[in-house]
């Protein structure tokens, strides 16, 4: 059976994400997305864009993986480009071509980028997360589920991940005073970095307090 994943990325961590280097906007969107390994992330918006579009795109074409940006339209609050680019350059890009996965969607801000991506097989997404292993590029998956239940309301709000994050810093006594345990051993327990720890338990917030009080509120 397929799945659907959806998972946050660091810039830092895959090719695309250091070229498309949101010094020079706020939000990053690839659009017109096809089969990954054919011709991959062909447009991408960039959002209040500070710079001269023409300059940008040739700041990009310096990257050894690009092989040409081009300006397609310039609109009040974004500007779309053409972007043709080497998608075996990427770890990550590679990683889900070999995979046979397909790529919904991609957003990327200045400290993350957030996918969403379907795998044929769960067999498949163990392959890719094997393979970002291999080549060392650290993900946070937040949530797996079937097509089927692609409308399906997460409960409260919260991810299965985010849940499960929660549940066990309260349980490991992270919120107890004094606390009884830090987020580096929660990350251990959980296999996760530190910094993805602390990330998940502030948006499992966030969306708690949104989805019960603030709702309650309205």
């Amino acid at each position: 059976m397929s799945v659907i994943v959806e998972l946050c990325i660091q810039p830092s961590e895959f090719e695309l994400g250091r070229v498309l280097d949101l010094e020079w906007g706020t939000k990053v969107e690839l659009e017109t997305l096809v089969p990954l390994g054919e011709d991959a992330v062909p447009f991408f918006l960039v959002y209040d864009c500070d710079r001269d579009p023409e300059a940008l795109a040739a700041s990009m074409e310096a990257s050894p993986s690009v092989e040409r940006v081009s300006v397609v339209d310039v609109f009040r609050d974004r500007v779309r480009f053409a972007l043709r680019w080497d998608p075996g350059e990427d770890a990550l890009f590679s990683g889900l071509a070999a995979a046979g996965a397909h790529l919904f969607s991609a957003r990327g801000a200045l400290d993350e980028w957030r996918l969403e991506i379907h795998f044929p097989t769960h067999r498949a997404l163990s392959a890719f997360r094997a393979t970002c292993e291999e080549r060392d590029v650290s993900l946070d998956i937040e949530r797996v589920y079937s097509p089927d239940e692609a409308d399906a309301e997460p409960w409260d709000g919260l991810t299965e991940v985010q849940r499960e994050t929660l549940l066990i810093a309260v349980d490991s006594g992270y919120y107890d005073i004094p606390r009884r345990c830090t987020t580096v051993e929660l990350a251990d327990e959980l296999g996760v970095s530190d910094q993805a720890v602390t990330e998940r338990l502030r948006r499992a917030i966030v969306s708690l307090v949104t989805t019960t009080l603030v709702a309650a509120e309205g």
